[in-house]
């Protein structure tokens, strides 16, 4: 027995040296320090964050391993580097950003952007495109849809509505920024109506105001249709919210209930949002078999090596369980139909590419915006590797409210695909139509029609076959929110440090 237990304790304190050689292999290493009161506490924590998690960390100079020694020289040098951007955001777009990034963002106040993250933010509900006329600099806004419960729901203001000016001034590419999108919360939008190919102001006008901590529901619709025999169930789904997860779960009890077997997932104004979310989806799609990947995830060459030495799993499963526990109610299909723009981003263009392996998808619409990286929300909170977490607010660094949206790592489907920058191109391609957006959930609107037609062979007579005026936006209302066109996961793999 004696013996026993020598071996016994031999055996734990081999694991224990075994985990805390984990521990130390995941932990932020040690690197140079600014001097003291040098005042550049967010510029030191980018660095620091940055040079750890970002996935061109090797790419960007600034941010070799070897730039600043640890020596009372490197200090120093450090100390200069970092106070060479007064503004935090000149120095991380300056200094520390990879010339080929596009995504890559940040706030000055994390709870700002983490609320977005949660679909909360300021705003008056309305959704909206802008495109730039063709060989000029103006501009004119184009409705897309209204979130309910927002001061636009209580206006006269809907979908596929235009406008060319607000606050009576026209809108052009050099100030569209600071009129929509500025510091003002009420501004009062021209509304014009597009006759033989010109614009005409009408004399209508919609004034609207922000409001604080607006929470849009990502599930905007959601619909059975039974057509020539067909159950085909339309989801319009604007956002990848994690705390939506059961209402979506929700929806497809519906669809499953409701005798559902051909779907058509409308994500065209969807900028993407958490990567287990877009794996949640996709179950609802295809199945539950835990050991079928979705994905496979690549890190930075630093962090991949750390993550290979200790053999953690970066690839990510369909699902059979929702994150609250719940069975995931799917649909077990071999077909689905996906609408999407150059809106369609990120967690969208994920479910599409992880899907693709397993079940054809029939993509209908615009070729999507070709955003194949991931990102992670970073805080000055380095003992847990600058890695946000609500529990853990009280231990940010009090002098910091900054947070970064790095990217930091690359998707790739089962079959190792992930080369999607340019977008991925629709199978049919059907663009907006300016003059016939049509009614979100109508089976006569088009890109709706489309896929309808080909579930069941047969065509509308009230659908408008040819596109007269495609439209093209070159940005959108969620391009200005702190979360943009984002794709997060909120559980990068790492060994926790007690």
């Amino acid at each position: 027995m004696k013996d026993l237990k020598i071996i016994s304790l031999f055996f734990c304190l081999l694991l224990l040296s075994a985990c805390s050689k984990k521990a130390d292999d995941f932990a932020i290493p040690a690197t140079v320090d600014a001097e003291a009161n040098a005042g550049v506490d967010v510029q030191d924590f980018m660095w620091k964050a940055m040079n750890y998690w970002y996935f061109w960390q090797e790419e960007v100079p600034n941010l070799a391993d070897d730039k600043f020694p640890i020596s009372e020289a490197g200090t120093k040098a450090y100390t200069e580097f970092l106070k060479s951007e007064a503004n935090p955001a000149d120095f991380l777009t300056n200094q520390l950003r990879f010339s080929e990034d596009r995504f890559t963002f940040f706030s000055d106040d994390y709870t700002t952007l983490t609320n977005s993250l949660a679909g909360i933010s300021k705003s008056n509900g309305l959704e909206f495109g802008l495109i730039n006329f063709t060989g000029s600099d103006s501009v004119f806004g184009l409705v897309r849809y209204i979130i309910p419960g927002s001061d636009a729901a209580n206006k006269d203001i809907s979908r596929g509505e235009i406008f060319t000016a607000v606050d009576g001034q026209a809108l052009t590419t050099t100030n569209f920024r600071d009129l929509l999108f500025g510091d003002v919360t009420t501004y009062t939008l021209n509304m014009a109506d597009f006759v033989d190919n010109e614009f005409t102001l009408n004399g209508k006008e919609v004034s609207l105001t922000k409001e604080e901590g607006l929470a849009e529901d990502p599930i905007f619709l959601d619909k059975i249709f039974e057509i020539s025999g067909e159950k085909i169930g339309y989801l319009v789904y604007n956002g990848f919210i994690n705390e939506f997860d059961e209402q979506l779960n929700e929806v497809f009890s519906r669809f499953k209930s409701g005798g559902v077997t051909n779907l058509v997932l409308d994500m065209r104004y969807n900028p993407g949002g958490d990567v287990n979310s877009s794996a949640l989806l996709s179950s609802m799609v295809y199945g539950t078999n835990t050991n079928d990947v979705f994905l496979k995830a690549k890190y930075n060459n630093k962090y991949q090596a750390v993550l290979q030495k200790n053999n953690i799993d970066v690839r990510r499963f369909f699902r059979d369980k929702t994150p609250a526990g719940t069975g995931v109610n799917t649909l077990n299909l071999s077909k689905v139909y996906i609408l999407t723009t150059k809106g369609s981003a990120s967690a969208t263009e994920l479910v599409i590419n992880g899907l693709e392996p397993y079940v054809d998808v029939i993509q209908i619409g615009d070729v999507t915006r070709g955003k194949n990286e991931f990102s992670v929300t970073l805080v000055d909170d380095r003992a847990n590797r600058y890695i946000y977490s609500r529990e853990r607010e009280n231990q940010i660094k009090s002098s910091n409210n900054w947070a970064l949206q790095p990217l930091v790592g690359r998707n790739e489907n089962a079959d190792g695909f992930s080369e999607y920058t340019a977008g991925l191109t629709p199978d049919f391609e059907l663009k907006e139509d300016l003059t016939n957006m049509g009614v979100l959930g109508d089976q006569n609107e088009p890109l709706l029609a489309k896929a309808i037609e080909l579930i069941t062979g047969t065509v509308s007579g009230k659908r408008n076959t040819g596109v007269q005026v495609p439209v093209s936006e070159f940005t959108n209302s969620k391009m200005f929110t702190p979360v943009k066109d984002n794709m997060y996961v909120t559980d990068v793999p790492f060994i926790e440090i007690e």
